[in-house]
């Protein structure tokens, strides 16, 4: 691996940063502590810091010579709501509050970056750090959008990346198209008309109108939906009685859509709708049926895509840079890339022998108890940040694609 050797020098203090943050985890838009220790440690660092967008979000900015050019590299900052099962010195100190997911390492990749890009600003333009708050569920990228991120630092394209457990140390995952899916949630309230058990044809019955209802939207995976346009229908939660000898007025069913295309999703949307209506009215009841779309499907961009891979494989070497699966999680970066042109993309975490004594027992996975953050990984994931930020503003526009 070619690691910048200033970075290396800088891996003992930048690891106990990201261990300080892990041990004070904090949940979305709640990341006070986290984003004073991020502008204390750029502002050390001689770079201007930008407070406030998604509320909790912190900007830094590296500039050097005279292009207008500017590029951007984001790292996100929460917490998880879950209490971690690790007992080794950094485990977190909040109950309920766990750096499952790796957030405190991205944050630490980019810092070690961020110290290096300033000390030595080898390239020409403007670097804008993003540490955004409130990946976990919140949108946090969507909220900083709002608050007026891309016309306040304007930039040409944007970048982030996630660790990614399983995955050998050393390598890269990415490819064009999409990374991860939309994650979207929806609710159907049918109503019927409650009457004894024993008389059951004296009301109308919601319980297998509701069974009925999650068995006829798998059909439209199976008959509506193109079988290489890959979606996801999961109800998971169906709620419904009170007591085992009535036959209750209501049934309600919850669960999540993922799919990775817009046009697959409005698809599913418009036709959950009409069968969850339709299969109410024929068993003679009525329904509510509500969806709400969380986060887009993550798309990375072509001509940007392929910079990366290049840029990556520079520092481990083509053959570590992987043809990366999609997976039907989810990721709020989706709303970065679809306001600029960019790339997302996994850096490899290893099996989880990285942990210390006092490791759960569980696997080192994301949203797991026993995760830890593999800090080998720092010196790594920041030497790919300079370089991409440094290539970028070297290199010619790519045409957009």
């Amino acid at each position: 691996m070619n690691l910048i050797e200033p970075i290396l020098a800088d891996v003992a203090a930048v690891t106990a940063i990201r261990r300080d943050i892990h041990a004070h985890p904090e949940l979305c838009f709640q990341e006070e502590r986290t984003a004073d220790v991020i502008a204390k440690a750029l502002t050390e660092w001689g770079i201007p810091v930008h407070r406030g967008l998604g509320k909790t979000g912190v900007v830094g900015i590296v500039k050097n010579g005279s292009s207008a050019r500017a590029v951007g590299l984001r790292a996100d900052i929460d917490a998880l709501p879950m209490t971690e099962h690790n007992t080794f010195e950094h485990a977190s100190k909040h109950q309920g509050k766990m750096h499952a997911c790796g957030h405190d390492g991205h944050t630490a990749m980019l810092l070690a970056a961020a110290k290096h890009l300033a000390r030595h600003r080898n390239f020409d333009g403007t670097v804008y750090l993003i540490f955004q708050p409130a990946e976990e569920g919140g949108g946090g990228a969507r909220e900083m959008i709002r608050n007026g991120l891309f016309e306040r630092f304007p930039m040409e394209a944007v970048f982030g990346a996630h660790n990614w457990p399983g995955m050998k140390v050393g390598a890269f995952g990415v490819n064009p198209g999409a990374m991860m899916a939309s994650s979207n949630e929806f609710r159907a309230v049918i109503h019927g008309k409650g009457s004894h058990a024993a008389l059951p044809y004296l009301g109308v019955d919601p319980v297998p109108v509701a069974c009925q209802m999650v068995m006829a939207w798998q059909t439209i995976i199976t008959r509506n939906r193109r079988p290489i346009d890959p979606g996801v229908i999961s109800a998971t939660m169906i709620h419904t009685g009170e007591a085992i000898n009535v036959v209750p007025d209501s049934a309600e069913i919850r669960g999540t859509v993922r799919t990775f295309s817009l046009e697959v999703l409005e698809l599913i949307e418009r036709r959950m709708r009409e069968v969850a209506e339709h299969t109410a009215a024929a068993f003679g009841a009525s329904c509510e049926f509500e969806f709400k779309r969380n986060y887009p499907p993550t798309v990375n961009h072509p001509a940007e895509t392929e910079f990366v891979r290049g840029v990556l494989g520079q520092v481990v070497g083509p053959e570590n840079v992987q043809a990366f699966e999609p997976t039907m999680g989810a990721e709020d970066f989706s709303f970065f890339l679809q306001a600029k042109p960019g790339c997302y993309f996994v850096i490899g975490n290893g099996d989880g022998a990285h942990r210390e004594g006092g490791h759960g027992l569980g696997p080192c996975m994301l949203h797991n108890p026993s995760y830890d953050f593999n800090d080998e990984l720092i010196p790594l994931g920041a030497t790919a940040w300079v370089r991409i930020a440094e290539e970028w503003l070297r290199a010619p526009r790519p045409v957009a694609g």
